[in-house]
């Protein structure tokens, strides 16, 4: 990136926040995607959306890169600046500006935490689902941009399925509403769920319009412990073809858990032999109804093999339970140099893929942790380095790494669930996306971003 550039950028706006040393710039240079490092020439630390705004609008005439950044949490590289130029942070837009009781919205700066929309929400009684493991820290902005999923997917759905209408500041600086505040909306292209997912290549998303649901009253959570990954797998297609609608089936392998249990200091109710676990939440107003669903549960599970089914007997090993769950991907980086790969495949197809994933290990001698969000098919697999050599971790296990999403291709699946393709994932989009996707794209990407500025080095664009 030409420093000149940044330098005159400095001084047309001089009365910003602006983050220019190079130590200070090192902290924006990472996200949670491996372990790679790119840092910006400089951060900007926008206020207001006019100043937003203002800066894109010098930033398209002089050709600087812009990558937008919220809390950094994603998994994707989306965040990270590999062009140089500067990085977008909206950390101070982070306001919650309306909850509408009578028409059950929320509007909300991208800056606010997931977690913290949800509590505000809960003041009127009512509830944002989306819920990623990252909703303690992740950002409203990066869950919209990435298409956020989560473990009440099963129940509820996936961030995309929550926003009504986004304000975005396009990189010419041209500030648009996507749609209108209404839950119903055919009028015109939808541009509103063209951003969901777009992963800052189009416009900068400032504010976020977003659906609520009553706040449940009750939840109860089930264990069910398996002796084998295959077993746990087809387990949960029993239940979905079943009555019983849990609000999330997670699964969780025992090596997954250990490692999360043991950095965590959490306790876990680990069982002799089992391979496996399924963590089944349900949730409602009536605790009537959520035992009746329990008991429906017990035979299904008791069929696919489970060796022992737990219900969680209080509200504080449910949180330790959801605490063990929550921070096995962290915990796992922590481990060990891993590489995580956010697959997704019909549901009745995941036992399939999860020996697929397994014997692709075998074959190219890397160990894999696997958990995700079993009820939607959403598997994510974390590949460890261990002791493998620096060579063979860049050349041959990215081998394995397709011939897994090549699996998830013939399974009729996909290479992201919730995790986007940013800059981790792009070698790997020709297994899903042929000349003409990818010309489709372009062109959108042309129309929104003529000067190719935002989030350069990703999936698309220069």
């Amino acid at each position: 990136m030409n420093q000149d550039n940044i330098n005159k950028l400095l001084k047309a706006f001089p009365n910003l926040n602006w983050v220019s040393a190079p130590d200070q710039c090192l902290s924006y240079a990472s996200d949670y995607t491996e372990d790679f490092v790119f840092p910006p020439n400089a951060v900007f630390i926008p206020q207001s959306v006019k100043e937003i705004s203002d800066v894109l609008r010098f930033c398209h005439e002089h050709y600087i890169p812009v990558t937008a950044r919220g809390a950094g949490t994603g998994l994707s590289g989306g965040a990270l600046p590999v062009r140089g130029g500067i990085v977008l942070s909206t950390e101070k837009l982070n306001q919650i500006l309306e909850i509408d009781k009578q028409n059950l919205t929320a509007t909300v700066e991208p800056g606010v935490v997931n977690a913290e929309l949800k509590l505000a929400a809960a003041e009127f009684d009512l509830y944002y689902p989306p819920d990623p493991a990252s909703m303690g820290s992740s950002t409203l902005g990066g869950n919209v941009a990435h298409g956020a999923g989560g473990p009440k997917a099963v129940k509820y759905g996936i961030t995309r399925d929550y926003i009504i209408n986004l304000e975005v500041v396009l990189p010419t600086g041209e500030i648009i509403w996507t749609g209108s505040n209404t839950w119903k909306n055919s009028t015109g292209f939808n541009l509103t769920q063209l951003f969901v997912g777009s992963e800052g290549l189009l416009g900068i998303i400032t504010k976020i319009v977003v659906k609520l649901v009553p706040l449940p009253t009750q939840e109860l959570l089930l264990l069910a412990a398996f002796p084998n990954l295959i077993s746990c797998a087809e387990a949960v297609t029993k239940v979905m073809g079943s009555s019983v609608k849990p609000a999330a089936i997670e699964y969780m392998e025992t090596s997954g858990i250990q490692i999360s249990a043991q950095a965590t200091q959490t306790s876990f109710p680990f069982v002799a032999g089992a391979e496996a676990y399924l963590l089944f939440a349900f949730d409602g107003f009536q605790n009537d109804d959520l035992f009746y669903q329990i008991e429906q549960i017990y035979p299904l599970l008791e069929d696919s093999g489970a060796i022992e089914i737990m219900p969680s007997p209080n509200s504080d090993v449910a949180q330790q339970w959801w605490k063990v769950r929550r921070a096995i991907g962290e915990t796992v980086k922590q481990h060990s140099v891993y590489k995580e790969e956010d697959t997704v495949v019909p549901r009745y197809a995941l036992p399939i893929l999860l020996k697929s994933v397994k014997d692709i290990g075998k074959e190219y001698g890397f160990q894999s942790v696997c958990y995700g969000h079993a009820g939607d098919g959403n598997l994510h697999v974390n590949i460890l380095k261990n002791n493998l050599s620096d060579d063979y971790w860049k050349n041959e296990v990215p081998k394995g790494i397709r011939k897994i999403f090549q699996t998830c291709k013939q399974l009729g699946g996909t290479i992201s669930g919730e995790h986007g393709i940013g800059y981790s994932q792009k070698e790997y989009l020709n297994e899903v996306f042929d000349d003409n996707h990818m010309r489709l794209m372009k062109g959108i990407k042309l129309v929104f971003d003529p000067h190719g500025i935002l989030n350069p080095g990703k999936w698309i664009g220069n």
